[in-house]
């Protein structure tokens, strides 16, 4: 894996909301506690050298340097289709695979909230970070994901600072509370039962509080946690156990959670529903994987919305001030030509570098070979005879190596231009006490493997 620094190429592999629906995008959502495990089995894929996993309600993405992208992408997907349950074929339709600057940008994107539902939403950032950390503490990162997830957060940060995108300060959380509100009524003097005491569930209880909702019930496996939010909302703690006791009292349920299976099911909701009387019941699960089973939605006098929902709320509600839009647009372009120079220049110097070492083996063997046969060479001979082996091979790796140089600033897709330049010096793999014979095999073979492919593209 010696080379895997310089041929490593960047690969995003990603389902998000503007692809892919709740049902689909929960069967590949990550909890917390999974991410370190999954990044460190996917670090163990053959073609794998570093990765980080985003896993959040309207995306899991993961960025990642490979060997092969094409190889990667396909034992990726697989591994990923096992997860979800589903077939890879149904999974490739959904799923997208940029590379190099476009996976930089795509991740630029996300945690500027340019590819959020709610667009400038501030969440996503912190969201980014810990992803970060938790490739950090599995120790998958590696020099191409450090620099890009710095770079990334950076980006971010300018974004909102530079520019008005995230003044309507809207969330999931504070969509949440308009559709609760356009579904009751007035807010003032309701009861709410929130279940689930993370970060949404803080923001969804905090919004609802400020118009006016008379009770707040937190619901979480982890008692203290429950009862630090509720503190601090002004809210009571629930057990889950007294549940169905709660909701038949509430007028509105919030749930987001982390849990992988759901928490409210149809069978039950049934009976809470026939307790309250017909009192019509309103859901709203923000959680991916989805808290309240979709039947729910069929049980009379309950009105069910889930994130996909909340995102059709949003489009409604939000124009984002087009002009802000595009701001953050150019400041992600810019930062991105930053990382492509950073990336440009990362591939060349090592390849450049190997090239030169190339060479003087060479001159080396060669002169080494025809040692015995100067005998009447003087030794300001043979200094001459060295001097112009190595001129010569100087001259000739000149031109590429300035070609090498300039590649990053002509924008070109550079990395393939130097997989070539390697493949045709025989760069990678190539023994490193370099008899000439298996030198120039090596050379021949690669030239006569590239000639094959010509023809066969014709």
């Amino acid at each position: 894996m010696s080379h895997a620094h310089h041929s490593g190429e960047l690969l995003a592999l990603g389902i998000s909301h503007k692809t892919a629906p709740v049902a689909l995008r929960e069967r590949l959502a990550l909890t917390d506690g999974e991410t370190e495990k999954v990044v460190q089995e996917l670090a163990n894929a053959a073609e794998v050298h570093e990765v980080v996993a985003i896993s959040t309600c309207n995306r899991t993405e993961l960025y990642m340097v490979v060997g092969d992208p094409l190889e990667a992408e396909f034992e990726l997907l697989g591994m990923l289709a096992r997860r979800a349950g589903i077939r890879p074929t149904e999974l490739a339709g959904v799923i997208y695979s940029p590379r190099n600057c476009d996976a930089a940008r795509q991740l630029y994107r996300v945690t500027s909230g340019l590819e959020s539902m709610i667009v400038g939403e501030a969440e996503v950032q912190g969201q980014v970070k810990r992803a970060y950390d938790a490739a950090l503490a599995a120790g998958t990162t590696g020099p191409m994901t450090n620099r890009l997830f710095s770079a990334a957060l950076q980006t971010g940060k300018r974004v909102r600072t530079e520019t008005a995108i995230g003044e309507q300060r809207t969330s999931v959380s504070t969509v949440a509370v308009e559709l609760a509100a356009e579904a009751v009524g007035d807010l003032a003097a309701r009861d709410v039962v929130i279940i689930g005491a993370g970060e949404t569930s803080e923001l969804t209880a905090r919004a609802l509080a400020a118009r006016g909702v008379r009770t707040i019930f937190v619901a979480n496996r982890r008692a203290a946690r429950a009862r630090a939010m509720a503190e601090r909302v002004g809210g009571t703690v629930v057990s889950l156990d007294e549940l169905p006791a709660r909701m038949e009292a509430a007028d509105i349920v919030v749930s987001s959670t982390s849990s992988p299976h759901p928490i409210v099911g149809a069978d039950e909701l049934e009976l809470v529903m026939q307790a309250r009387g017909g009192r019509p019941l309103v859901l709203i699960d923000i959680a991916v994987p989805r808290d309240i089973e979709a039947a729910c939605a069929e049980v009379p006098g309950v009105t069910l919305f889930d994130i996909d929902d909340l995102q059709a709320v949003v489009s409604r509600n939000l124009g984002v001030r087009e002009g802000e839009r595009a701001q953050a647009e150019e400041i992600v372009e810019e930062e991105i030509q930053r990382f492509a120079r950073w990336m440009g220049q990362l591939d060349v110097r090592p390849t450049i570098a190997d090239l030169r070492t190339h060479g003087e083996q060479i001159v080396d063997s060669v002169l080494a070979e025809n040692k015995g046969r100067w005998d009447t060479a003087s030794p300001r001979d043979l200094a001459r005879v060295d001097a112009v082996a190595r001129a010569v091979m100087q001259r000739l790796l000149h031109e590429p190596t300035i070609r090498l140089k300039g590649l990053p600033e002509a924008g070109s897709p550079s990395h393939g231009r130097l997989q070539i330049v390697r493949e045709l010096f025989g760069l990678d793999g190539a023994p490193s006490a370099h008899d000439e014979a298996s030198e120039t095999g090596a050379a021949t073979d690669n030239v006569r493997a590239l000639g094959e492919r010509r023809r066969s593209a014709r």
